[in-house]
């Protein structure tokens, strides 16, 4: 199949992407350019996209459950839900995903992390399915004044020791940790967990911009869900998100869902940000994401979703209910964004963030294609079949 007149975020220009049999990407070239000898004959199907933007499907880094299914209450028993989950996030648009899992015992970890790399292990590449990347632990190494809806009798200290704790047998499924950095001034935990080619995002956290600092010297690299959980910003105490906003090579989460954070604050961070560096998107969705509105659980206690936001009972803002390419959309209805940078900022920025390769030849062709409407200025995508 050869897909033309396609822009591609990050690609300037339009271009032609031909898929082999197999449904791997073999090249993409500009368009009106010739393919060089060796390459295949032209195939016969032929899709014109007339300049509609085609990328990679999304990476969602931060997702604690679905369809009323929170992970950190996966077990033996409710195992058997996972594929459903994997393939509503694929019909939502979702290549890929990081199951996070909040503050809980150490009990509920384990026995979620199992489950979970079990099912790993057993997905079938090529199924139309969004695959596990490996395990988010968004705690327990969270700052109690920052903890939001995380419960507070499952927070623990930062050290080396409760780290292993954590992990058990699991280090090899688990992607991400989000921490708190001040809880450890000496550095030995992020020292740790990057040995163990563990990705470390700072979050949950009151560190200064100096504490931030030395905790991306130590190789921290990411930030959870930028402006929520932190200090706010502060022209004479930038902080946490100040110190990371200013270094060149580390990556916010942002949650698009206009309750998290408001679009104007969103505008500055990204207008601070680097096009191919910086922020990425995240849903932080809940288990709820999939179904109406309504109370559910959340752990031992209870939480309302409405309209796409999550609330427990007094208020706390917990997560969302709308899916990651919801973001999307909503960065360009808002006008904060062209389409380019928005779809790049689910799809492309996410891989990039945690050392996935971003769309070229040699790929599965997962593709989605983003119609903007001239008219009404809306963005809307569907999976291309191929």
């Amino acid at each position: 199949m050869d897909i033309i007149n396609a822009r591609v975020p990050g690609w300037e220009g339009r271009h032609r992407i031909r898929i082999d049999g197999l449904g791997v990407i073999r090249s993409i070239v500009p368009a009106g350019v010739a393919e060089g000898q060796s390459e295949a004959p032209a195939p016969p199907a032929v899709v014109d996209v007339s300049g509609d933007w085609i990328s990679l499907g999304g990476v969602d880094v931060q997702i604690n459950g679905a369809l009323g299914l929170a992970f950190p209450d996966l077990g033996p028993d409710s195992a058997h839900r996972l594929p459903a989950i994997c393939e509503f996030l694929w019909n939502q648009g979702v290549d890929g995903f990081l199951p996070t899992l909040v503050t809980t015992s150490i009990e509920k970890f384990h026995r979620a992390l199992a489950v979970l790399a079990d099912f790993a292990a057993s997905q079938r590449a090529g199924a139309p399915a969004a695959r596990i990347l490996g395990v988010h632990l968004e705690g327990p190494f969270l700052n109690p004044e920052k903890r939001g809806a995380h419960p507070a009798e499952h927070i623990i200290p930062l050290t080396v020791e409760n780290v292993k704790w954590v992990l058990g047998d699991y280090a090899g499924i688990v992607k991400v940790v989000t921490l708190a950095p001040e809880l450890d001034p000496t550095g030995e935990a992020i020292s740790y967990l990057r040995a163990l080619g563990i990705t470390v995002s700072l979050g949950h956290s009151m560190a200064t911009a100096e504490a931030a600092r030395e905790a991306f010297a130590r190789g921290a690299s990411m930030v959870t869900h930028a402006f929520n959980a932190m200090p706010a910003l502060h022209h004479r105490q930038p902080g946490l998100l100040g110190a990371a906003i200013v270094h060149p090579d580390v990556w916010c989460g942002l949650i698009a869902d206009g309750e998290h954070v408001c679009p104007t604050a969103m505008d500055l961070l990204l207008r601070a940000s680097f096009y191919e560096k910086g922020v990425f998107l995240v849903s932080d969705a809940l288990a709820p994401v999939g179904l109406p509105d309504g109370v559910y659980p959340w752990d031992t206690r209870q939480m309302e979703v409405r309209g796409g936001t999550c609330r427990l009972q007094d208020g706390t803002l917990a997560g969302t209910a709308l899916p990651l390419l919801a973001g999307v959309e909503n960065l360009v209805k808002w006008d904060i964004c062209g389409a380019e940078r928005a779809i790049a900022l689910a799809t492309e920025a996410p891989r990039r963030a945690i050392g996935l390769p971003a769309m070229a030849a040699g790929q599965p062709a997962h593709l989605l294609r983003w119609h903007l409407d001239e008219a009404t200025g809306e963005l809307s995508w569907q999976r291309l079949k191929l």
